[in-house]
C-alpha cells in the first residue's frame, strides 16, 4: 500500500516524457539501494576488489612514486 504522497509522487512523475521518466526510476532505485545497504556492500566489493589489483601492481614493480609537483 503507497501512502497518499508518494501516490501524488508518482502520478507527478507519470506527466513527464519518458526518457525523464527513465531518470526518475533510475536515481530512485539507486537510493532505495542505498537505504538498504545494498549500494554499500557493492561499493565494499569493489573497493577491495581495487586494493587488491594495485597492492599486486605494487609488488610487480608496476607502480612509481607520486610526484605532485611534477
Amino acid at each position: 500500500m503507497m501512502t497518499h504522497s508518494l501516490e501524488i509522487a508518482f502520478a507527478e512523475v507519470a506527466k513527464l516524457p519518458a526518457d525523464e521518466q527513465e531518470s526518475f526510476a533510475t536515481w530512485m532505485l539507486e537510493e532505495l539501494s542505498v537505504l538498504r545497504g545494498e549500494a554499500r556492500a557493492e561499493a565494499a566489493t569493489t573497493l577491495r576488489e581495487l586494493m587488491n589489483e594495485a597492492a599486486k601492481d605494487y609488488r610487480e614493480g608496476r607502480t612509481y612514486p607520486l610526484e605532485p609537483d611534477n
